[in-house]
């Protein structure tokens, strides 16, 4: 499982890497949880190890947003594995051009989200993590695109079976 600070210094990089810009703090957070539902949606495990928590604008992590600058992650991090760097590149592909506020009413959508919010008002941050069992139920709604190879998840079982036919 990686660190959220490491996977969050990966997102910023390699988001500017492709669109040619900063990220934005809102976005990073959205797509570290985007992030996560999609581990769980391809690998049926959690990549990220630091709960989310449900903030009145989408999950959040208090800790990036301790260490988040213009320039990065200001805090000592360490690459992530090959196989949660592939997942997270694949989520800016997918999520990376849409604006902040377009993926925080994405996330205000999802499970995880409105159970973490339960019992407070619209105007309250809310500290209370997401729970992975939940995110686990929101990674069931997705079907996982992979840009690499230009095809659903699913259509590799497919390419699978004709190939042993």
């Amino acid at each position: 499982m990686e660190r959220i600070l490491d996977a969050a210094q990966y997102i910023f990089a390699e988001y500017q890497n492709m669109a040619g810009e900063p990220i934005d703090e809102m976005k990073l957070h959205k797509l570290l949880y985007l992030s996560q539902r999609e581990s769980l949606a391809v690998t049926g495990t959690p990549m990220i190890h630091e709960n989310l928590e449900g903030w009145k604008y989408g999950p959040v992590s208090p800790l990036v947003r301790t260490y988040f600058t213009q320039d990065g992650i200001a805090a000592p991090t360490k690459e992530v594995s090959p196989e949660a760097a592939y997942i997270m590149k694949n989520v800016i592909c997918e999520y990376g051009h849409i604006e902040s506020w377009k993926l925080s009413q994405l996330t205000h959508k999802e499970t995880s989200w409105l159970n973490a919010r339960e019992g407070l008002r619209a105007d309250e941050n809310g500290c209370t993590p997401l729970r992975i069992e939940d995110i686990a139920k929101d990674a069931e709604k997705v079907r996982p695109y992979d840009h690499v190879w230009d095809m659903y998840y699913d259509e590799f079982d497919d390419l699978e079976e004709g190939v042993a036919s």
